[in-house]
């Protein structure tokens, strides 16, 4: 083991793990706004553009990230879109994590007791209403560990982005070995950089679940 290689390409890893950070951080953000907003279209839209939201969960969810990537990023100037690496890799992680948010926020909408929607509409309010006072904090509560849990995901699936060379950390450990040959040093950072995000992930998560269930106790 020559720990000194790492001293030597620290730089080089950091820039790497700033980007795998950006892109989760992003693909994450993105990926679960466009979910939610698939979720509420399947709740309350009609049945023929909610047979076109199911087909597109179902190619997403039955496809490799990697087999979507290349069709993007390779298939993409076919139709016309033109993308660099980087913003190839964010709109690939946006339409792959999409239709599993989507399913999360979906059952966790049907966990919501009938009664208080009900309850709701029986005193006027309008739909807009129960979706915001009603159905997502309520929702949340029951989501939240699944979100948190696929947000971690999500930080594993970064790693194919080296395929379109993104420069991730993946990128920067593979590139660091093949100048080196020191392929144990390269893949412990590489094993190292992810477990520390990993766990603040998680820790952050484990947080905001009991502050959010806390809030919501105080409020009722």
């Amino acid at each position: 083991m020559d720990w000194t290689i790492l001293q030597q390409y620290g730089p080089l890893l950091l820039s790497g793990f700033g980007t795998t950070i950006l892109c989760w951080a992003l693909g994450t953000v993105f990926s679960m706004m466009l979910g939610l907003v698939i979720a509420l279209v399947q709740r309350y839209c009609p049945s023929p553009l909610g047979w076109v939201i199911q087909a597109y969960i179902e190619i997403i969810r039955g496809t490799p990230f990697l087999v979507q990537l290349f069709v993007l990023y390779y298939g993409g100037p076919l139709i016309g879109l033109r993308l660099d690496a980087l913003p190839a890799g964010l709109l690939g992680l946006t339409i792959y994590g999409s239709p599993y948010f989507a399913e999360i926020f979906r059952s966790a909408f049907n966990a919501v007791p009938l009664g208080q929607i009900e309850a709701a509409r029986a005193i006027g309010m309008s739909e807009p209403s129960i979706i915001r006072r009603i159905l997502l904090p309520l929702g949340l509560v029951s989501a939240l560990p699944a979100l948190v849990n696929f947000s971690i995901i999500l930080t594993k699936e970064t790693v194919i982005l080296s395929i379109i060379t993104v420069p991730e950390l993946t990128y920067q450990t593979q590139r660091m070995s093949t100048e080196t040959f020191r392929y144990i040093e390269a893949n412990l950072a590489l094993a190292l950089f992810f477990w520390a995000l990993v766990e603040t992930i998680s820790r952050v998560g484990r947080k905001l679940e009991k502050r959010v269930t806390r809030h919501l106790i105080e409020r009722t």
